[in-house]
């Protein structure tokens, strides 16, 4: 680490009263994990001689190899507002590397890292703009999580209908404290249920910023007596929760590489190539972008989820939209992830799909301004309009044959993320559920 960045951070760290640091990274399911030290080791850890034992996070490493260390990203230490002044807590964001100095292949923040760096090599570097959503619930009398919500409220309702707003006031200031510039703040459609945009940035910086989000988030809502889930679909029957990735490639001298005024809807070819890799891979990245057994409970029709894989220029119900702003503003936004996925993976590949797009020219079929929940079977498929996966175990079907999104994983990641993930389905599959209980005991 350059000299002058470690004595800023250390000096920052004396002026701010700091006194316990905790270094932060991301296992391979996209939880946050943290290794704490006080800050009179603050040095040694800038300087990357701080060791873990790699074996204990699940899906990392076996325990005959297990010793790894971190490096801290200078431009992610932060104080948490919530602590008290006095014996600070600060967190830095940690790349993961191997006994021998080489970065470790299983962690998330390097597989983003090698795709960006791909994307830099064709001449591009990737912005994107999450949009959050989450619900606020309810915690019973011995403080455990419910899924009752602290309100009936609606779409952007107000107060007092929406108890949740002061905490969601809370969660914003925080966010404020930690370097966030939030553009909006709302209640979204399901009662509980909440959404805060911060604004887009580079992709590193927004997946981490999507990691210390969910954190503060949960941090916050404790404090306020409630639970925030990130769960996708918590309730049968309301709208799940999404986070909608605008995404967008600018050129290195800083021109947005999706905007040409020149045709007819002023998107570039690279923005059209772009997305026929986003349609190409879609049914291939979802495993990534929709993690969990629960996810796929979302991606349902009559809820604004996307199920199928088209994109337009003016409808919600297709897989990609454009938003209407153009020049700078000009991106596409992909609406499949939902806030349980890992952020580095879920943006590495959908960075990969499009890329992969642009290096073969693929060409994107004709966008799909009717509304797709409406159209029969038989509609969709004269139109050619697939579905994205049904379960869990169909998406990682779909990821283990594409070779493009298995490249973004690399063979540590993909092997420990697939054997994992196969493991909850299995889960899942040989459970007996409330709702055959209440169809079969009785009817048998």
């Amino acid at each position: 680490m350059d000299v002058a960045v470690k004595k800023e951070v250390l000096d920052k760290a004396r002026e701010l009263g700091v006194k316990f640091v905790r270094l932060q990274f991301t296992d391979i399911f996209g939880t946050l994990k943290n290794v704490a030290i006080t800050v009179e080791q603050l040095e040694k850890a800038l300087d990357g001689e701080l060791m873990f034992d790699g074996s204990s996070i699940h899906g990392f490493t076996r325990i005959e190899e297990s010793d790894m260390y971190l490096r801290p990203d200078p431009n992610t230490f932060t104080v948490f507002p919530w602590r008290p002044r006095e014996g600070a807590v600060a967190r830095l964001i940690c790349d993961v590397y191997n006994p021998d100095g080489t970065p470790f292949e299983g962690c998330p923040r390097y597989a983003l890292k090698r795709v960006l760096a791909e994307a830099k090599e064709m001449g591009y570097t990737m912005n994107v703009g999450p949009e959050c959503e989450f619900f606020l619930f309810n915690v019973d009398k011995d403080g455990k999580p419910t899924t009752e919500t602290h309100d009936q409220a609606g779409y952007f309702d107000m107060t007092p209908v929406d108890l949740g707003e002061n905490a969601r006031r809370d969660m914003v200031l925080t966010l404020e404290d930690m370097g966030f510039e939030i553009e909006a703040s709302h209640h979204e459609v399901a009662p509980g249920q909440h959404e805060i945009d911060f604004k887009y940035s580079d992709a590193l910086d927004v997946a981490d910023k999507i990691m210390t989000f969910k954190f503060v988030v949960r941090t916050i809502a404790q404090r306020h007596g409630l639970h925030a889930t990130f769960m996708p679909k918590p309730i049968f029957g309301i709208n799940g929760s999404g986070m909608h990735m605008n995404q967008s490639l600018f050129t290195l001298d800083g021109k947005n590489a999706f905007y040409d005024p020149s045709t007819p809807d002023q998107l570039s070819e690279t923005a059209k190539y772009y997305i026929g890799g986003l349609i190409k891979h879609a049914r291939s990245f979802a495993a990534l972008t929709n993690s969990s057994v629960n996810s796929y409970k979302r991606l349902v029709p009559g809820y604004e989820a996307p199920c199928y894989v088209a994109w337009s220029g003016r409808n919600r119900s297709p897989l990609i939209r454009i938003p209407a702003k153009r020049g700078m503003s000009t991106r596409i936004e992909l609406r499949n992830p939902d806030p349980a996925c890992n952020p580095y993976l879920a943006i590495a590949a959908a960075l990969k799909a499009g890329l992969d797009g642009i290096k073969n020219k693929i060409t994107p079929p004709p966008p799909t301004d009717r509304n797709i929940y409406t159209m029969t079977a038989a509609e969709r498929e004269e139109l050619g309009i697939a579905s994205l996966p049904a379960s869990l175990r169909e998406a990682l079907m779909e990821l283990k044959s594409n070779p493009v999104i298995c490249s973004v994983l690399g063979e540590h990641i993909l092997e420990r993320f697939i054997e994992a993930k196969t493991k909850e389905w299995d889960e899942f599959r040989v459970t007996v559920h409330d709702w055959e209980v209440k169809k079969y005991l009785t009817l048998y």
